[in-house]
């Protein structure tokens, strides 16, 4: 297995000068450019007083900058926590201090909606826009900003040479990164990553996938969350490939002229970006009366496949080899479609306690239905007496799986099994040759169309801290969240709400929940149920009557 970090350092003074890392239609930086940069930051650290295993958190929308910020802690060996950008300021802070970190990277507008008074631990605050100092607990960390060039002038007096870039590799059993999987509300989970599960994951990426300093690739997945941040940045970057940023999820017309740009090597998204670009643009001319007839005829039928492929690829810049799809399930009339299409596609299964990927096959391997086989790097095991037929939990074991949960002692003992295997919460089978078919979940968590995971309990503490909402339950219809409530009569009764009120309360509700829950858990719909929830004898909503 390679070492992720040595492989950097080899790539950086192999493609000096190079691109890197870039805006799309902004700042580009070169692999020398983007050394200089992490060895400034390095310095800083020192000068700061910042110690390897301290936290240092990145929360900011995507670019090239947000990539630097990262490679330079990462590289410094501090343990990195990067943090979803759609995040609420308060989970921002709440997060920020709970992963005890003593940096923070983030952007002027998140940072102008920040309590810093909550951050207690913060040494300064860093803007992922130029780099500049944002805030600074004493003037101590202030003059370490103001002196930064020349101390870095005077550790590397005839500038940075490529010999100089060094990123030694940490114990590959340290502590390399904490991932928050959401914003939360209760007792937060940090996904503890090793530096092994990063190098185990980008060396899969690396002879699975193979790229080069020809390629390029547009990351357009949040950087915060591991899938975007190890398959659309660390592994293309060290295989010398550069990487577009697109910054904040785009609109449908900006990310073709992106790619039309780019001209990537590969795209990797999730179902619903492909789903949209079925059902809006290959959907309707299948569907006219003339096509179908002609999709009818055996010899015609492959030549109109061939171009419409021909096309749906020209529309991604002309040089994508296969589309990767990930974070959730492909609807099943879109992928029978791709499948008679000859479309280079496959659907992959991982979760943040994976770094990220526990199944795959590429295209010419994969199985429709399934997120193909297990990765080398972990055992997988279905929990089932039978599990080719008989549903059981997806359960693995291996290097890239998790340490567990930052300072969340019961959640990391619930997540294993007694002989150290993770509990996925998924539940599946797997075929004789290894396919894995997940077939449903066995914990409440909701992955929502766009890969970002919800838990309905925190959805549920918003919606009942709101009037005259009694008890409330949120469940996933057709990718759509919606919110079954019970009305609290008393309360109603007490505000002299009249008929009319009460009627406007469900879209009241609404509105006020949304204000304060990030962007991909917006409640889409409440409705309101006349009968009490059933509940269990411990008081607790069955949640299962309702999904």
């Amino acid at each position: 297995m390679i070492n992720y970090l040595e492989l950097f350092t080899e790539t950086t003074r192999k493609h000096w000068n190079e691109k890197a890392l870039c805006d799309w239609r902004g700042d580009a930086f070169t692999f020398g450019e983007v050394a200089n940069q992490i060895k400034r930051l390095h310095v800083l650290f020192e000068n700061t007083g910042i110690a390897k295993r301290e936290k240092v958190t990145v929360c900011a929308p995507n670019s090239a900058r947000w990539a630097i910020s990262f490679l330079a802690t990462n590289t410094y060996g501090t343990v990195t926590v990067p943090l979803l950008a759609d995040f609420t300021p308060d989970a921002i802070c709440g997060l920020v201090d709970h992963s005890e970190s003593v940096a923070l990277f983030t952007d002027k507008d998140t940072f102008s909606k920040l309590d810093v008074t909550r951050m207690p631990r913060l040494k300064f605050i860093v803007c992922t826009g130029d780099f500049s100092l944002l805030w600074a607990a004493d003037k101590e960390y202030e003059d370490a900003f103001s002196g930064l060039e020349a101390a870095f002038a005077a550790k590397y007096p005839g500038g940075l040479r490529p010999e100089d870039v060094d990123y030694t590799p940490e114990d590959e059993s340290e502590l390399a990164i904490i991932n928050y999987t959401s914003g939360t509300t209760s007792a937060p989970k940090g996904v503890m990553l090793q530096y092994k599960a990063l190098s185990t994951s980008i060396d899969f990426a690396i002879r699975y996938i193979p790229a080069s300093k020809k390629d390029s690739i547009v990351s357009m997945l949040p950087m915060g969350h591991i899938y975007g941040m190890v398959f659309e940045f660390l592994y293309p970057l060290c295989c010398g490939v550069t990487v577009y940023y697109l910054g904040k999820a785009p609109a449908a017309s900006t990310l073709l002229k992106a790619m039309a740009d780019v001209k990537p090597y590969i795209v990797i998204t999730v179902p619903l970006v492909m789903e949209k670009v079925y059902n809006n643009s290959i959907k309707p001319v299948l569907n006219k009366r003339y096509m179908k007839l002609l999709t009818s005829i055996p010899g015609v039928k492959k030549v109109i496949y061939k171009a419409v492929v021909d096309k749906l690829k020209a529309s991604f810049g002309g040089n994508v080899q296969q589309f990767i799809m990930g974070g959730a399930a492909l609807n099943p009339d879109v992928e029978k479609a791709f499948r008679k299409m000859g479309l280079p596609y496959s659907v992959g299964y991982g979760m943040t306690e994976a770094a990220p990927l526990l199944a795959f096959s590429n295209w010419w391997l994969y199985v429709p239905g399934s997120c193909g086989k297990h990765v080398d790097s972990a055992e997988v095991r279905i929990d089932s007496p039978d599990p080719e037929n008989v549903i059981g939990e997806i359960q693995a074991k291996g290097t890239n799986i998790c340490m567990g949960y930052f300072n969340n002692p019961a959640a990391s003992q619930n997540a294993f099994t007694e002989d150290g295997f993770l509990r996925t919460g998924d539940l599946g089978v797997m075929d004789k040759d290894g396919n894995i078919f997940i077939k449903g979940r066995c914990k409440t968590m909701i992955l929502s169309a766009n890969g970002q995971n919800i838990f309905p309990e925190e959805l549920e503490a918003v919606l009942n801290s709101i009037d005259f909402v009694g008890d409330s339950v949120v469940v996933d219809r057709n990718s759509k969240l919606v919110a079954l409530i019970t009305l609290d009569k008393d309360a109603i009764k007490r505000a002299g709400l009249d008929d009319a009120s009460v009627a406007e309360l469900p879209e009241k509700v609404r509105v006020k929940a949304n204000r304060v829950l990030p962007v991909y858990s917006k409640i889409t719909k409440v409705e309101v149920r006349t009968e009490p929830f059933e509940k269990t004898p411990k008081g607790s909503i069955k949640r299962f009557l309702y999904s």
